[in-house]
């Protein structure tokens, strides 16, 4: 397959060996979160965000896996140092007991195959403006989280209260339930966590404590000001909540599952102004907004908010809670994992997608790739869609329904081109990080052909 001339060819959408092979997998799979019937033939041609299924449709996938796939496809980038790396067994080791190197004759920091070490080395440097000085790995976004949360309880000494986010979503583990607000049916039937409290979003980018329409700035007894519903709930006077007694505050940069809402600046402002003025831990959920996703390493780096903790996974391969050492708990076995920092390949996928971006320029790439899609977008002004919006390669696409989002992403997938769903009616694009003009303008009309289908 040549990326620079390749384009979707499909027969159909699914076809009968990937009935075949869902069929197969479903006898013994629990039921979960799957999108449609698209099935990766692991041996069929692939590069970037082309890849062929089992039935050989060739499609353009900007899904980039839930931006765990952040270079799509075999890339070149990733693959010609994989290609060097003699497989061995076990590729996983007890990552928290024990420690590994490739076992070339450069000083670790410039060892040729970076495994958890220079992952986490590479992490640090990533975080340094925010002073981060020390990672601890694990297996996903949701472990990341939940290591997030348990070094801010540590560190809160004692604290017992939470707060989170209309929209928010960080998981699917029980701390990490008790923390979601996107939709009911990740929380219904299961215990929480006590004492999470929760406060509206502001995704209204002109939001302003002078005019709000979100609930998150409400009146005061000053009827000439507006203040924020999370500074009244922890005022020490009138609030009901004491700021002394809560542990965290977390929350997504830009929410992904929620729908891709953009904050306001005067909210995080505002976030920015609490976390402080309190001294209360601030855990960013960069599961999806990391990485280079949003033009920048980090979706926090777009806002005034600091954080004190950052949960990473998804492009990162595997999971991180990167964070100071002064947050971290001091005693051994406080937090641990038979896994963490023990996925070698994993991690060694994780350390080159980060010199990819570095080396590749892939955070302005986004930049400009982003924009190029959202202006094509607007311009095209598509019947039914009512906003186009995102930050580098977040994209999103919102519809005027549910059900044309869903009829929608269903044309598009018969066209050869993998998008996804999230809120109510986005319709979510995620290229991947090196994704070119022509590929985004590709992508584009898909996408308007696909909404002139069900017009």
């Amino acid at each position: 397959m040549d990326r620079h001339t390749a384009e979707p060819d499909v027969t159909a959408m699914p076809g009968e060996r990937a009935r075949e092979w869902v069929e197969y997998h479903h006898r013994s799979a629990a039921p979960s979160t799957y999108v449609y019937d698209f099935v990766w033939d692991l041996s069929g041609d692939a590069e970037g965000p082309f890849c062929t299924d089992v039935d050989g449709n060739v499609l353009l996938d900007f899904t980039s896996h839930v931006a765990a796939a952040p270079l799509g496809y075999n890339n070149p980038k990733i693959m010609d140092k994989l290609r060097e790396f003699d497989l061995v067994d076990p590729l996983k080791i007890a990552g928290q007991d024990f420690y590994v190197s490739a076992g070339d004759s450069h000083r670790p920091e410039e060892s040729e195959f970076p495994g958890p070490a220079g992952l986490m080395d590479r992490l640090t440097d990533a975080t340094d403006h925010y002073g981060m000085d020390m990672v601890f790995l694990s297996n996903s976004g949701a472990e990341a989280v939940e290591n997030g949360i348990k070094i801010a309880y540590d560190h809160s000494d004692g604290a017992k209260y939470a707060i989170t986010f209309d929209g928010a979503f960080h998981g699917r583990t029980l701390g990490a339930l008790s923390l979601n607000r996107s939709k009911e049916k990740y929380r219904r039937k299961f215990p929480e966590v006590p004492g999470v409290h929760d406060v509206p979003y502001c995704d209204d980018r002109t939001c302003s404590p002078a005019s709000c329409d979100c609930g998150f700035f409400v009146g005061s007894d000053d009827p000439t000001e507006q203040v924020s519903l999370l500074r009244k709930k922890l005022d020490p006077k009138r609030g009901h909540i004491n700021a002394d007694e809560v542990a965290y505050i977390i929350l997504e940069p830009i929410q992904g599952e929620g729908g891709y809402r953009i904050p306001s600046e005067a909210f995080m402002d505002e976030i920015a102004a609490l976390a402080t003025e309190h001294d209360i831990t601030l855990v960013a959920d960069e599961i999806q907004t990391g990485m280079g996703r949003t033009g920048k390493m980090w979706g926090a780096d777009h806002y005034s908010i600091e954080p004190d903790v950052i949960a990473a996974a998804k492009g990162l391969r595997v999971g991180a809670t990167i964070s100071r050492s002064d947050v971290f708990p001091d005693e051994k076995g406080r937090i641990s994992s038979t896994w963490g920092a023990g996925d070698i390949i994993a991690s060694l996928q994780g350390a080159l997608t980060i010199d990819a971006i570095h080396e590749h320029d892939l955070l302005d790439n986004a930049t400009v790739r982003g924009r190029q899609f959202k202006e094509t977008m607007r311009d095209a002004d598509p019947t039914g869609v009512v906003d186009v919006r995102g930050k580098g390669l977040m994209l999103a696409v919102e519809f005027d329904t549910q059900e044309r989002r869903d009829a929608v992403q269903e044309a598009a997938l018969q066209r050869g081109f993998l998008t996804l769903a999230c809120g109510y009616k986005v319709l979510r694009v995620l290229p991947p990080l090196d994704v070119t003009e022509r590929e985004i303008d590709l992508g584009a009309d898909l996408l308007e052909q696909s909404i002139a289908d069900v017009a």
